[in-house]
């Protein structure tokens, strides 16, 4: 069983995050060569085209990526409330180069899964034994009234980050002392599941430096949320809430805080009971697997059928789907998933273009939230595999939570842990 201090050893201090967890196929581990393309360079397709060589550096891996640079959503908060810059979040993919990946930078229109082909925008085209597709999320435009991605232009959700980060943030920066800052969440399955209350805390911690008047206005689309009880407590130390000068205040469903439509040039959200205006709004959109996903036919639903030994398509044999566009419950959608799956994923590919079963997989998530300044807080989760079932299930006992109690130099340490974290995984995805 793994305590909880090895957990952090290893999700947040000097090795490589997830390194030792889910790699089946092990380092090194004789392979049958062959092609894999890997379309997507997130942290699932930049970690599964890196690890693929690391594991076996016979196999000839590509790397389709319509971006030269990559803003991770992690960490991306702190951009907006002042504390990094978005260069501190930004990668490239000369490390995954430097592992002999070939990177092609070009925008995927049509995979071909009974021809085994991919091609581009530019009409290239790429033969494969076996591809990778990590396509991300695409937003459910039209679920709420009103919003659309012409109306993101006005009222940014940031859940790319990129030029939307920067759009709020600017947002924040130019808004009044006593503005009215609202953040409206996602309903149904989305990334990130604790992000937009770190956001909150964070937009709240930049308030209550340089606009104390203003406050933060959640509009929950459900009636609870990942570590609820203690970003509530963080919230209670440093932000009055539960008191009539609270910086945030958070409506949930059941109270009508569900945002049922947008009005972008008036700058107002329809709650459920009333209509509200504010100086900046976040409106989180409802999400799905990107685009491609559909464009492959790899989706049921709004996500990808995978299985969850190997992250295989269900649909469509020889394709593997990653990140958050797979249905891989009951793992959270984020980076930290995105990561040590790509490397159950890399491992399992090595074995079938080998000829070998796939190995037994592991997996683990670690999310850390910075609620303020020195005040961070945790969840780890430890998983195995119900191979009967297709299920990933957590091992009961591994892992752990911050605890209620814990005392201030423990969230600081947390904080800390936080920052070592985000350096150790981007350098495990691009290193």
């Amino acid at each position: 069983m793994i305590s909880r201090r090895n957990f952090i050893k290893l999700s947040g201090g000097a090795v490589a995050a997830g390194t030792l967890v889910g790699c089946a196929g092990g380092m090194g581990r004789s392979g049958g060569g062959g092609k894999v393309v890997v379309v997507g360079g997130g942290p699932g397709g930049a970690t599964a085209a890196k690890y693929l060589r690391m594991f076996d550096p016979s196999i000839e891996v590509t790397l389709i990526e319509a971006n030269a640079k990559y803003y991770t959503c992690f960490m991306s908060n702190e951009v907006l409330g002042g504390d990094r810059n978005l260069d501190s979040i930004t990668f490239g993919y000369d490390g995954l180069r430097r592992h002999g990946v070939r990177v092609v930078h070009d925008t995927v229109t049509q995979i071909d899964a009974a021809a085994r082909k991919i091609v581009t925008k530019s009409g290239a085209t790429f033969s494969y034994d076996r591809a990778i597709v990590s396509p991300g999320i695409d937003f459910k435009w039209g679920a709420i009234e009103g919003h659309s991605a012409e109306a993101a232009e006005i009222i940014p959700h940031a859940w790319k980050a990129g030029a939307q980060t920067v759009t709020l943030h600017k947002q924040l920066l130019d808004m009044k002392n006593g503005g009215t800052v609202v953040i409206a969440t996602p309903s149904g399955a989305f990334r990130c599941p604790p992000g937009p209350y770190e956001r909150a805390s964070l937009i709240a911690n930049y308030l209550k430096k340089h606009k104390p008047k203003s406050k933060v206005l959640i509009l929950d689309a459900g009636d609870k949320f990942a570590k609820q009880g203690l970003f509530i407590a963080g919230w209670k130390k440093h932000y009055g809430y539960g008191t009539s000068n609270s910086l945030i205040e958070w409506v949930p469903a059941a109270q009508g805080g569900k945002v049922e439509g947008v009005d972008a040039k008036g700058m107002a959200v329809q709650a459920a009971v009333e209509k509200i205006k504010a100086d900046v709004i976040n409106v989180i959109p409802p999400q799905k697997a990107g685009k491609l996903a559909f464009d492959a036919g790899l989706t049921e639903g709004d996500w990808c059928p995978i299985n969850k030994k190997t992250f295989e398509s269900k649909i469509h044999a020889n394709i593997h789907v990653l990140g958050d566009a797979s249905n891989a419950a009951g793992m959270p959608k984020s980076g930290y998933s995105a990561n040590v799956q790509a490397k159950v994923c890399a491992a399992a590919v090595v074995d079938l273009l080998a000829g070998r079963e796939p190995g037994f997989p592991s997996y683990m998530n670690t999310c850390y939230s910075v609620v303020g300044d020195d005040h961070g807080i945790s969840v780890s989760i430890v998983y195995t595999f119900d191979e009967a079932k297709n299920e990933i299930i957590a091992v009961k006992g591994a892992g752990g939570v911050t605890p209620s109690d814990a005392s201030a130099e423990a969230l600081r340490r947390e904080a800390h842990y936080a920052h070592g974290w985000f350096a150790n995984i981007t350098n495990d995805i691009f290193g």
